[in-house]
């Protein structure tokens, strides 16, 4: 028995030697206490110099690598490796833990660091994407993460002069990083040409955005903002590992082993050369530095701590040392001495003083060392090394006294023998030398028994035997010192050893687990005068066992500290304290031993804290020696709630059986029934799992739950009420303080926990997220704010959440067996207890985390499985009933007393005002005083007992008790047997309601002609309920087996019961009495049915599949029925009982003859006339449809008809009750589908009468009465969910522009691709040939003319710095919706286009622009709340969902100021479809483009998603939240429209329920509007307008619009709605109009675009006007009284725009684009002054050099030439078939040159008049002719064509000049050319897949615009012939910048787009002069 218990004695950890610097740095500060704090292995170390004193902090179960202090250096975070690492927040004064950070990184935590004033920390994780990650730590809770780089980071920091910024820095990068909202944005530090590229290993943040940062190369680098300003080299000679800040400056620490100090503004003021001082060495590192006033702590690499006064920095102090790097194995022990001796492959051994904690002496040898030992007379000391020699030393003077080298192998093990005469050495080679110490160390002996690595010996206390451990796990024995090997047991029968170190051995065999064969224990030692043994293992842990302890699996207590592998373990040698060394940590641990006797004193180090539980008295075998469990609470721990498939499963099923549906939804399907069923009353409750689960609510009724149902039942009116939000079986259930709400909580693969209100049954917050498989505990806190839940999965996870709110405040693993009980502290809501097997725990909530403590039992009593707790009258009282009777009662950890309140288990405790009352197996309900000491009155249930106004019967004396709750007067008492009783404080007990008990229910029939029914059960009951409304049992009988089926004869008289073992009998119906018995079957009789009519026979099926029919009135077997394969499942009779219709297990459908039973065959058509007497079959073609798409996982059980054969029921494995339409042809019929039973319903019957069903659960044991409701009745209340597995397949509407909107697919700029099909290899990456420059100089030579000919601009040239956005001429209406709004009363509308945000004023068209965006803008909202006036949020595409910089964003911000207020990244992978504030404001819908078209709420200003869910599986176009709320919103899309709730953090949706009207069907939805009193309104894609009550539709109006109502907009302040759609313009019609509140009458406006349609895409109102935004790019403002149209904004409907051309003197220009039109614009006013419709698509426009005619090039080869003063057309040709690409009036006006895509230019003379005959062409260009300039002496024409090449032409004969020379003299009149050397500049690096596409050169000819295919425009000086030339670059447009242009007087520069059709203007700043 006493190896079966651990230890009572206890081990304390007192010093720790060593401190971690290699692979970490930065870990070393002052406190504010002036103590030290680093870290070693997995311990936090707070040194006090002072008092020379260590405190630990022990919450990490791995390594620590990283550490961080508080601004106020009390508080420090540690984060540690791992597979799921976590960090901890503590205080450096208690060691406490303040928060736990977990969840989220991987691998391991490389670096911390606290912003200024504390609040948040950022870490970095060691995963691949070094993923950076924001807490806020006190609460535990992530703000923002982002991937941090591809390679590792070493540093990162707060600017503590910049809030919300970041910087840090690693292999090859620094980054600086913003933070808004949730997103976390990077920009690379540019080291431009100031410094080399390289590693950057720490920084540091100074004042005006100034970062410092050491390098790899030892310099500095300082960055200002983003870029690299200066370096100061040579600071260091190498890598610079460590910079600190303090008041006075900077100090930097580097591999040089210097430190330097640093003022503010880095000026050097000292070096102190750590390797020139006393204690320095060759070599030495620094690692961390840390400078607080006049004192600088050092950390080193080889774990030395210096701690050095700046006024005497020549003599540093040295105040901790440890081993460097490389293994630790060498221990020992002095004999007589407090010394312990350790040496390490660095080579060095070490001895330390166990009294003063410091290092005594140490020596370098010549090789790693390996063991190590002390001889008797502490004379000697051995060292064993790793080359297999061993050398020993005079431990006086460390002076050599031998060297010897016997072995080639590593020495592990050496010892002297007890009297000194003999040293012991042990090879890897499996041999063990013995030496002569006396003889100088001469060798007299070998022992060679072993075949494997020596790792432990031990001498015989006489020095006789030496016995060995080898890696074999073999345990040898030899006698000395010959070394024969002893094999005889006799022999060793009375020897005693001298020490115990041995791994093997009958002494140690309990430290080895039950069932374990492994090798991970390194080193024991024992203690024979304490009688214990301790023991060192790979994981880290030391473990405490009592010795001998010989059998296995023994109990231990375990203390972790060490990170991984323990090498060895050794009692000093007075037995004071154990030494414990770590292999990988370098570190040697001392631990102070507290026996037993003086254990009493050292109470409070008993329940040490930490998140790896240090004092566990666990072992790893299952405690022997607490009695067995009650029988029923094994049963309960066996129960599994797991399934095959969980309901969460279904929608991804279905998806999976796509296929199957689609071939078979080619016929149309018949309509759900008009009929539905509504739950009435459930006869069950959940007793035989499950406790505490029934209380009173407010009003005194009576909550529960059984199956999938919460129950609230009136006692006074025998009613009840259901909460039917769960869709499986509810494990448990609590109640809110003020006890009007309810938390239940659920079985599921992601289960949730719903808090719902009593009285109006409705949900108000769901969570989910945190658990598997099940929540078994929920409890809520004193306040009620909070709520605790457990699950089930195998850690039993306890979750502590704030539910309103839905947020998930910390959580924690719990136990690895079941939990039952959780309790919140009623005084105290951050502390909790949670009871279960063999567990009780005292938690309290740190961050993230919760802290767990064991119950501390002590002497009192055993570790004991707890049934249920309760907390008492002050905080630390808690109380526990356990399996055995007992209350135990705890103070604060401490078990206090026992008191036996009960015979077997204590299964329900309540706390009262005055007392306690407890419930348990006995049946007895006891009444307590406050502390537990009187028994103040019990009560029996009893039958005796019972009331007369009971409805029911008990089943027997004193049921065991699972719940109690009192109130009202009374004692609420629930029992395993499922009856809930009420008992009177008098004594007299009344039965409300009950159930069948524990196992599955099948058999239930209906009496035919009375409201009753009949059920029988495996539970071995059958009962007869009334289902009028009395709803109670009326009779019950116990049989001698279970049963699964049972029948009323047609007269009601007889009831026949079919039973488990293959018997059945029949009994009178009224007494239950026994008629007559057969037992004919050994199986199942699984069915039993009467003959219709008289009943002359009775057919009784089972699972032997046979079918016995005998005659009733002879109790004689007449007939069996043979020839089914399987099981029979179901029978029924025909009417004439001649027929009996059978289904089989085997999916058979069969047909036999009664009463003989021969088998008949009869085609499908023929069964359908049959009228068959019932109908509970569910195969056949009748009821084809009633299985679902997924029926190869679920089986459809049962199904019942209604007598008028109208309505087939059926109930399945997945617990749905679905009504079908009879007959169900044709497959995956529409039904009705109703949730309440949690697994499979065994059986459906409809009463005699049809007005109830009821149905059964098998697993859940209830019974269920459902009220069959007709059509007409139902009106009403709409609660069905009416679905078919299949989505109807009728197409929801077809339009083009939908079509077109739902197919789009938007590329993100970074990703984008060439616009032309160019060909060829790029200019930067081609062979250059040597040009003409590099000619000899010759002074004689004429200096090379201008490259281009500078026209008008002043004298002076001032070369253009910068481009600021001034004009966008373009609106996005052609796939985006609802994103024109008005501002600030109308003043000014807001809209985007491309990725800018635009702020245009109405009256003056001054635009103003948010360009943060880095895409496409595709949705846009304004809030409309009082509090955030002009808050504008947009949402942009993106890439995938990761969180970098080119995922998908939203941006909130300040429309006026333009000041970004927060971002979200989102998880919409490719891009934000629609965004809409909620009424206060506060929060913000986003619905994505994702597959999943998943909905988000966000609470925007702090960044933090609040819900997210699936939306739909087709495109979402729009949601929005209802005006009034923010919690329900609308969504709507493809076939699509659904109600939204948010409860908590969970999304709840209802689909439109359509079926109300007559032809309803689903179209595709586009835009919505609400009306009040909860109206929807939905604009369709036919033009009807949809109108919804909560979600039944109501009205339909017809034809609103003639085509798709894209937009909807609902005025706030007088509740009039604008609607939008496309139609063609009438009389009577317009495309946008104005409707009363109820949209029953409108006005209609036209617009007088004239389009042949309008097409409106966006609406507003505003006062007295309407903002009209349509899919032709125009924005046009509407005035209510006079329909008077204005247009706002035009821009070209369809891109690219090709053509651009900038009139020669004035500030107009043209553009002509895809769309068949040519505009011209106006700069100055800011507006459009003409279009010109073409026909076909334009591609270049060209103005003559007097601005007098304009040349049109088409799509089509034809061009058009147009006289600018009256557009009439002066001429027009068609030479070419393909695209003209570019076309130029030659500077004297005499040519027109056209270049087209026919790898040609045309010339045309102008001076022979309009005819236009081409008098000549360029031959043998090689592909299409993109652009072409000509010479300013109109001789020369250049040409860029698609395959990289430019070429020269003579004008007009079209002759290829190819002389460099003579091109390079030539002087152009424009350069608009991509190709030459004189751009080569303008390529850059990036441009695998993507083009620059455009090119311009300013009049003045010194600086150069490019517009490229990811939509930069790009300013270069020219000419530029160096590649990759500096520039700046300037974003706004979509992918594709087609062409750009610079106006006259280079005042303004346009950029035309190709994706986004937008106009660009771009104003000029030129430098100064």
């Amino acid at each position: 028995m006493a190896a079966r218990s651990a230890p009572s004695c206890h081990l304390r950890l007192e010093w720790v030697y060593g401190y971690r610097g290699h692979q970490c740095r930065n870990n070393l500060y002052y406190t504010a206490a002036k103590e030290i704090v680093y870290f070693v292995a997995g311990v936090g170390v707070v040194y006090s110099p002072r008092e020379h004193r260590q405190k630990f902090y022990r919450g990490h179960s791995d390594d620590i690598i990283s550490l961080a202090l508080h601004p106020e250096r009390v508080l420090v975070a540690t984060g540690q490796v791992g597979k799921e690492p976590y960090i901890c927040v503590w205080d450096s004064y208690t060691v406490q833990t303040i928060s736990v950070l977990k969840d989220v990184h991987t691998h391991g935590i490389a670096c911390l660091a606290f912003d200024l004033d504390g609040q948040r920390l950022v870490s970095v994780g060691l995963d691949s994407k070094n993923a950076v990650c924001v807490w806020d730590w006190k609460r535990g809770k992530m703000l923002s993460m982002a991937p941090g780089h591809t390679d590792r980071i070493f540093d990162i920091s707060w600017d503590l002069y910049q809030p919300n910024k970041l910087v840090s820095c690693g292999v090859k990068h620094i980054k600086f990083w913003s933070l808004c909202g949730n997103a976390l944005t990077p920009k690379r530090g540019v080291f431009g040409k100031t410094g080399d590229l390289q590693t950057i290993l720490c920084l540091a943040c100074a004042r005006d955005e100034l970062t410092y940062s050491g390098a790899l190369n030892g310099d500095i680098y300082v960055w200002k903002g983003i870029n690299l300003i200066r370096t100061i080299q040579g600071a260091h000679t190498a890598g610079i590992f460590s910079m600190n800040a303090c008041e006075e400056g900077f100090a930097t620490g580097g591999r040089d082993g210097c430190i330097r100090l640093w003022d503010l503004t880095f000026k050097p003021i000292t070096v102190i050369d750590l390797r020139e001082t006393d204690q320095g060495y060759k070599g030495l590192s620094v690692r961390s530095v840390c400078w607080r006033g006049d004192h600088i702590l050092v950390g080193t690499q080889d774990s030395e701590i210096f701690e050095i006064v700046v006024h005497e920095r020549n003599k540093p102090f040295l105040i901790m040392q440890g081993h460097c790097e490389g293994e630790l194995w060498a221990l020992a022990v002095h004999p007589t001495k407090p010394l312990a001796v350790t040496g390490s492959d660095d080579r060095s051994v070490r001895i330390w003083s166990l009294v003063d904690h410091a290092l005594i002496a140490r020596c370098n040898m010549e090789e790693p060392i390996r063991c190590a030992a002390v001889n008797v007379d502490g004379i000697h000391l051995a060292l064993g090394m790793k080359d297999g020699s061993f050398t020993v030393l005079r431990v006086r003077d460390m002076t050599e006294v031998v060297h010897i080298k016997d072995r080639k192998e590593a020495i592990h093990e050496l010892k002297y023998s007890p009297d000194g005469t003999y040293l012991a050495v042990g090879c890897n080679d499996s041999s063990v030398d013995i030496y002569g110490v006396a003889q100088r160390y001469k060798k007299v002996g070998e022992c060679v028994g072993s075949l494997s690595f020596i790792t432990h010996l031990d001498w015989s206390s006489d020095s006789r035997y030496l016995q060995t451990n080898d890696g074999n796990g073999k345990r040898l024995f030899y006698r000395m010192p010959g070394g024969k090997e002893v094999t005889s047991k006799e022999e060793l029968k009375g020897v005693h050893w001298a020490s115990w170190t041995c791994v093997s051995g009958l002494e140690v065999n309990g430290i080895w687990p039950k069932y374990s064969d492994i090798n991970d224990i390194n080193s024991v030692d024992g203690n024979y005068i304490g009688q214990v043994l301790v023991t060192a293992d790979d994981y880290g842990i030391i473990k405490l066992f009592r010795y001998p302890c010989l059998r296995k699996g023994a109990k231990f207590k375990k203390y972790i500290g060490h990170s991984a592998h323990v090498t060895n373990v050794r009692w000093s040698h007075d037995y004071q304290w154990v030494i414990s060394i770590g292999g990988a940590d370098h570190s040697v641990f001392q631990w102070k031993f507290i026996p037993e006797r003086k254990l009493k004193d050292a109470l409070h180090i008993a329940p040490q804290e930490s998140l790896a539980d240090s004092n566990s008295d666990e072992s790893d075998s299952d405690l022997s020696d607490v009695p067995e469990l009650d029988s029923e609470i094994e049963q309960e721990t066996q129960l599994t709630y797991r399934r095959q498939v969980y309901k969460e499963d279904l929608p991804q099923l279905k998806e999976q059986c796509k296929e199957k549906q689609k071939s078979a939804t080619s016929k149309r399907r018949e309509q759900a029934p008009g009929n539905s069923i509504r739950l009435h009353f459930v006869h069950g409750y959940r007793g035989y799992d499950c406790r505490s689960n029934l209380f009173y609510t407010q009003i005194g009724e009576i909550v529960y739950h059984v199956a999938a149902v919460g129950v609230i039942y009136n006692r006074q009116q025998n009613t009840q009420r259901f909460y039917l939000g769960h869709d499986d079986d509810i494990l448990c259930l609590a109640i809110h303080p003020l006890k009007d709400y309810v938390a239940t909580g659920q079985v599921g693969r992601d289960p949730s926990v719903h808090i719902w209100d009593t009285e109006t049954i409705k949900p108000l917050s769901i969570l989910k997220g945190y658990h598997q498989y099940g929540v078994c505990a929920v409890d809520f806190s004193a306040d009620g704010k909070r709520l605790a839940s457990v699950g089930i999965d195998d850690s039993h996870t306890i979750v502590l959440w704030d539910w309103k709110k839905g947020e998930k405040l910390s959580m924690a693993r719990g136990s690895k067996d079941k939990i039952f009980v959780v309790k919140m502290n009623p005084y105290m809501p951050d502390k909790l207890i949670t009871a279960g097997i063999k567990h009780m725990k005292f938690w309290r909530r740190a961050g993230g985390g919760l802290i767990g403590r064991k119950g501390y039992i002590g002497t009192l009593g055993k570790n004991d499985t707890m049934m249920c707790a309760v907390y008492g009258w002050t905080e630390e009282m808690a109380f526990s009933g356990t399996s055995t009777g007992d209350v135990c009662i705890w103070r604060d950890v401490f078990l206090v007393k026992t008191v036996k309140a009960h015979d077997g288990p204590v299964f329900s405790m309540h706390a009262l005002e005055k007392g306690f009352v407890t419930g348990g197996k006995d049946g007895i309900v006891a009444l307590w005083d406050d502390s537990f000491e009187r028994c103040l009155k019990t009560y029996a249930i009893k039958r005796a007992a019972l009331a007369p106004g009971s409805k029911g019967l008990l089943l027997e004396d004193n049921p065991s008790i699972r719940a109690i709750s009192l109130g009202h007067g009374h004692i609420l008492v629930g029992t395993k047997n499922g009856e809930i009783l009420e008992v009177d404080k008098s004594g007299p007990v009344t039965l409300l309601v009950q159930g069948h008990m524990e196992g599955e229910v099948w058999g239930l029939a209906t009496h035919p002609y009375l409201p009753i029914c009949a059920t029988v059960s495996d539970d071995k009951t059958l009962r007869i309920w009334d289902l009028s409304p009395s709803h109670c049992m009326l009779a019950v009988r116990k049989l001698k087996k279970g049963g699964r089926c049972c029948c009323f004869s047609p007269d009601g008289k007889a009831l026949a019961v079919g039973l488990n073992d293959g018997s059945f009998l029949m009994a009178n119906a009224d007494t239950l009495e026994d008629l007559v018995s057969f037992h004919h079957r050994k199986d199942i009789i699984s069915d039993i049915r009467f003959s219709p009519g008289s009943g002359k026979y009775l057919a009784v099926a089972s699972h032997d599949s046979f079918i016995d029919i005998y005659n009733v009135m002879s109790s004689k077997r007449v007939g069996i029925c043979k020839g089914a394969t399987s099981c029979i499942t179901h029978i029924d009779w025909d009417i004439r009982g001649k027929l009996l219709q059978v289904n089989t297990g085997a999916k058979e459908q069969l047909f036999f003859e009664a009463p003989r039973g021969k088998k008949q065959t009869i085609p499908n058509v023929e069964v359908e006339k049959i009228s068959w007497a019932s109908w509970t079959s569910v195969l056949g073609l009748c009821c084809e449809g009633i299985w679902p798409v997924i029926g190869e996982v679920t089986d459809v059980t049962a199904s019942c008809l209604t007598s008028d054969r109208m309505v087939l029921a059926t109930g399945d494995d997945l617990g749905f009750v679905k009504l079908f339409k009879y007959p169900a042809k044709g497959k995956f019929g529409k039904f009705k589908r109703y949730v309440a039973h949690s697994t499979h319903v065994t059986n459906v019957r409809w009463t005699y009468d049809d007005s109830m069903l009821v149905t059964l659960g098998g697993a859940d044991m209830s019974l269920m009465v459902w009220t069959n409701e007709m059509e007409s009745y139902r009106e009403r209340r709409p609660c069905d969910s009416e679905e078919s597995d299949v989505d109807s397949e009728e197409g929801g509407g077809y339009d083009s522009d939908v079509t077109r909107e739902n197919e789009i697919t938007y590329t993100i700029r970074a990703l984008s691709t060439n616009i032309r099909p160019m060909f060829g290899t790029k200019p930067h990456l081609q062979q250059k040939e040597p040009s003409a420059d590099e000619r000899p100089p010759v002074s004689r030579a004429p200096p090379q003319p201008e490259k281009l000919q500078t026209n008008n601009v002043g004298k002076k040239k001032r070369p253009i710095e910068d481009l600021v956005l001034e004009l966008v001429f373009g609106y996005r209406g052609r796939d985006c919706r609802n994103n024109v709004h008005y501002l600030n009363d109308g003043d000014d509308i807001i809209y985007h286009t491309a990725s800018v945000g635009i702020l245009h004023n109405v009256a003056t068209g001054i635009q103003s622009f948010y360009q943060e965006h880095n895409d496409d803008i595709l949705c846009l909202t304004v809030n409309q709340h009082p509090k955030f006036i002009n808050i504008v949020a947009t949402g942009q595409v993106g890439d995938s969902a990761d969180m970098s910089a080119t995922a998908p964003s939203i941006h909130i911000w300040d429309a006026v100021s333009k000041q970004t207020l927060s971002i979200l990244r989102c998880y919409h992978s490719k891009g934000v479809c629609s965004v809409s504030f909620s009424a206060t404001g506060k929060l913000l819908l986003s619905v994505g483009l994702d597959p999943e078209h998943t909905i988000t709420i966000w609470r925007w200003q702090e960044g933090a998603k609040i819900a997210s869910r699936v939306g739909h599986n087709q495109r979402i176009f729009v949601a929005e939240f209802r005006p009034d709320s923010d919690t329900q919103f609308v969504s709507v899309g493809v076939k699509h429209v659904k109600f939204w709730t948010l409860a908590g953090r969970a999304l709840l949706s209802k689909k439109g329920l359509l079926n109300t009207l007559e032809d309803a069907r689903m179209q595709t939805m586009l835009a919505v509007a609400f009306g009040a009193s909860n109206l929807t309104f939905t604009g369709t894609i036919s033009g009807d307008v949809c109108v919804w009550k909560d979600h039944i539709l109501c009205r339909v109006v017809a034809r609103a619009h003639n085509g798709p109502v894209f937009a909807m907009y609902t005025t706030l302040r007088d509740g009039l709605i604008v609607t939008g759609g496309k139609e063609r313009p009438s009389k009577e019609g317009g495309a946008v109009k104005l409707w009363d509140q109820e949209l029953r009458r409108c006005r209609a406006f036209r617009l007088e675009t004239g389009q042949a349609t309008d097409c409106v895409r966006s609406v507003c109102r505003g006062k007295g006007k309407i903002l009209v935004g349509t899919r032709n790019a125009e924005i046009i403002e509407v005035g209510e009284k006079n329909a008077a149209c204005n247009t706002l904004v035009s821009g070209h409907v369809d891109g690219p725009i090709w053509g651009l051309a900038t009139h020669p003197s004035r500030d107009f220009f043209l553009s002509a684009a895809e769309d068949g039109t040519v505009r011209l614009w106006d700069i100055a006013d800011k507006k459009m002054l003409n279009k010109v419709n073409l026909g076909h698509a334009a591609r270049t426009v060209c103005y003559s050099p007097e601005g007098d005619m304009v040349a049109i090039g088409m799509k089509n080869g034809e061009f058009i030439i147009l006289l600018v003063s009256s557009l009439k057309i002066w001429g027009k040709k068609r030479d070419r078939r393909c695209a003209i690409h570019d076309i130029r009036f030659s500077p004297d006006s005499r040519y027109l040159a056209v270049g087209s895509s026919e790898n040609s230019v045309d010339f045309y003379d102008l001076t022979l008049g309009p005819t236009l005959n081409r008098i000549s062409y360029c031959k043998d260009i090689p592909s299409f002719v993109i652009q072409m300039d000509f010479s300013a002496d109109s001789r020369y024409l250049q040409v860029s064509s698609g395959c990289y090449k430019r070429l020269v032409y003579e004008v007009p004969s079209g002759k290829h000049l190819l002389d460099h020379a003579a091109i390079d003299r030539i002087t152009w009149a424009t350069w608009t050319s991509i190709l030459g050397d004189e751009v080569m500049g303008i390529w850059s690096r990036h441009a695998e897949k993507a083009d620059v596409n455009c090119a311009c050169v300013s009049h003045s000819g010194i600086s150069l615009v490019t517009g490229d295919d990811f939509g930069m425009v790009k300013l270069f000086d020219f000419p530029c012939p160096e590649k990759f030339a500096k520039h700046k670059r300037f974003l706004g447009h979509s992918p594709h910048v087609t062409n750009i242009r610079f106006t006259n007087g280079d005042r303004h520069v346009i950029s035309a787009g190709g994706d986004d059709c937008s106009l660009f203007v771009w104003k000029c700043v030129h430098m100064p002069h």
